[in-house]
């Protein structure tokens, strides 16, 4: 949810904080801030609102002198928006300056406790208790700053990443990880920390993954690592190749639109390398031909978009494998007491990698004796390292809040391990399987089509965009797409829409269909098209104006249905949703636009829940 980053260094802090926290803006928007040890004193400045606001007092990080420091954007938990609630959050004695992203769930109780002892509180924030409690042991006992760190780690309970910079410890910084992303970088003569490598790819590609429980000293010449005993542990350093300008917006006016066109050169990336001779090839994948063909039922577990491809992949794998497979919201999923045992495959769906409901279903999974594979983007990321296996979606950086590309991809890795694993079950056979890849090798060159007729979508977008209420509807995955269109639109247009399937239109959704209200109606699945299309009738006769998603072989079923059609180019059935996401997701885009709506940072949403 919130950013953070940190320096040490030889150069002036300030400037590399504020560009490192630019890069990280869409994981909190609210409010941010830096803390700077420089002239002998701890600088704080704090500021309600966007990053540009902090910017512009600063002058851009000329006006605050020293070359140790920790920055922040903030997504608000506890205690609204301000800039008193912003980070860092500061101790008493103004010595301890902290950045927090996470939840510390005890902190109440701790509250009090410092209160006790006659502690005074000027934020709402659970991160006050941090600095304020780090303070207690620094100040009462008299010990070193990492001592006093432990000692607060021992007493602190939830989900959190920590940075903190002590004045009387200016040569260092400490950085803390549970449950919660935090990144390490080594530079020449600097190190840095943060929640993402974007932060930090200007100024090195050398970075160090912490695991959970670890805590970190960070000098100008490197960092040394502790494990939740505080004992040193030798970290793998590892390079990261992503190009810089890929986190970059390129020449488009949002991150959302660059990544929308980035679509097809993403699905190249995903499935091309996975292709060889008519068969689904996935390098060093260690699940068993023997287990594969033991399984008994298949979950799939994500939150959010990633959860409507598990929706998609529902459909298509149960087709692909003949036995059950059930789509299960990660944050559910700990507390539905699923049944699970060896026979059990459990398939988690995250973009970050760092989701922590889907980080907590897969430690439960675990728990109950289920193998888990991970289809993540972030190589190195926590839901990757703890899987027993992982594909990688090999998008790229994903800035937008708003998925495109991660959503794409993800389906694709989705699709290919149904392939993968029906050809070993022996519930496809060897023809039908090279059809469908030869379909798959396909799929760029067809997006490519869709995407270059955004011009009819941004006309339809400038018919509707003034709707405050929006129903998707479709049957099959067409149902399981429409969730994932109308989440699309809801997130960054904020125009109430909901998703149905359309065979229980006339079970009470019907009630809500007035003259003029829009629907949008997916119909690509062939063997259902002919039903969609009588859904479509319904809706019409009761005034409603539709907008019908097809084939190009479909066109005419639906042009005397709909008021309006778009096609998408023909494909096999299964693949069909990787097309049909997106027109979705142009029209979504387009509508935002045109209500002057601020596409990639939507307002109360983050890129990377980490929050509970």
């Amino acid at each position: 949810m919130c950013g953070i980053v940190g320096y040490i260094g030889e150069e002036q802090a300030a400037p590399i904080l504020l560009e490192g926290l630019s890069r990280l803006e869409y994981r909190g928007y609210d409010s941010a801030g830096v803390a700077v040890y420089g002239g002998g004193a701890m600088q704080v400045r704090k500021a309600k609102g966007r990053l540009s606001v902090l910017d512009g007092l600063l002058d851009h990080g000329k006006a605050l002198e020293g070359v140790v420091g920790v920055g922040h954007t903030r997504w608000a938990t506890h205690g609204a928006p301000s800039d008193v609630n912003s980070h860092p959050q500061v101790s008493r004695s103004g010595k301890i300056a902290v950045v927090h992203n996470g939840i510390i769930e005890n902190y109440v109780q701790l509250r009090s406790f410092l209160q006790e002892q006659g502690v005074s509180f000027v934020s709402e924030t659970d991160t006050e208790v941090v600095a304020q409690l780090v303070d207690y042991f620094y100040e009462d006992g008299r010990v070193d700053i990492l001592e006093a760190v432990g000692r607060c780690l021992r007493r602190i309970e939830g989900a959190y990443a920590l940075g903190i910079l002590c004045a009387d410890a200016s040569d260092r910084l400490i950085a803390v990880r549970k449950d919660s992303p935090l990144i390490l970088g080594l530079g020449e003569g600097c190190t840095f920390l943060a929640s993402d490598v974007t932060a930090i790819l200007r100024h090195t590609r050398e970075v160090i993954y912490l695991d959970d429980g670890e805590t970190a000293v960070l000098t100008r010449e490197g960092a040394r690592c502790y494990d939740h005993l505080m004992r040193p542990v030798e970290k793998a350093v590892s390079h990261v190749d992503w190009e810089t300008d890929a986190a970059e917006k390129g020449g488009y006016e949002h991150f959302m639109f660059k990544e929308i066109m980035e679509q097809p050169e993403a699905l190249r990336r995903a499935i091309l390398p996975r292709l060889r001779g008519g068969e689904v090839v996935l390098e060093g994948f260690g699940l068993s031909d023997a287990y594969l063909r033991s399984l008994k039922k298949l979950y799939i577990v994500a939150c959010g978009s990633s959860y409507h491809v598990g929706m998609v992949g529902k459909y298509n794998l149960e087709r692909l494998l003949r036995i059950p497979v059930e789509a299960a919201l990660a944050s559910e999923f700990r507390y539905m007491d699923p049944i699970l045992d060896e026979g059990t495959l459990v398939v988690v769906i995250s973009q970050s990698g760092e989701t922590l409901d889907t980080m907590a279903a897969l430690r439960e999974a675990k728990r109950l004796g289920a193998r888990v594979l991970s289809i993540v983007n972030v190589v190195g990321s926590s839901i990757a390292r703890e899987s027993d296996e992982v594909l990688y979606t090999w998008a790229g950086p994903e800035i937008a809040v708003a998925t495109t590309k991660a959503y794409s991809t993800q389906l694709a890795v989705l699709d290919l391990l149904g392939l993968y694993i029906a050809r070993r079950r022996g519930s496809l056979d060897a023809g039908t399987c090279r059809e469908v890849l030869e379909e798959m090798a396909r799929l760029p060159e067809k997006l490519e089509q869709v995407l270059s007729r955004r011009d009819d979508i941004q006309y339809l977008a400038s018919q509707h965009f003034s709707h405050s209420s929006v129903f998707y509807m479709g049957r099959n995955v067409d149902y399981a797409l429409g969730l994932e269109g109308s989440l699309k639109l809801k997130e960054i247009s904020y125009i109430h829409s909901e998703a149905y399937a359309a065979g229980e239109l006339k079970h009470g959704t019907i009630s809500l269909i007035e003259p003029g209200t829009l629907v949008v109606a997916l119909g690509t699945y062939p063997p259902l098209t002919g039903k969609t299309v009588s859904n479509i009738q319904e809706v019409r006769s009761r005034g409603g104006q539709v907008l019908a998603v097809t084939t190009e072989s479909h066109r005419e079923d639906f042009s005397h249905a709909a008021g309006a059609v778009i096609t998408v180019p023909d494909t096999h059935p299964m693949l069909l949703p990787s097309l049909t996401v997106a027109p979705l997701q142009l029209f979504a885009y387009y509508v935002a636009l045109m209500r002057g709506c601020d596409v990639d940072k939507p307002r109360n949403l983050a890129k990377s829940v980490t929050v509970e």
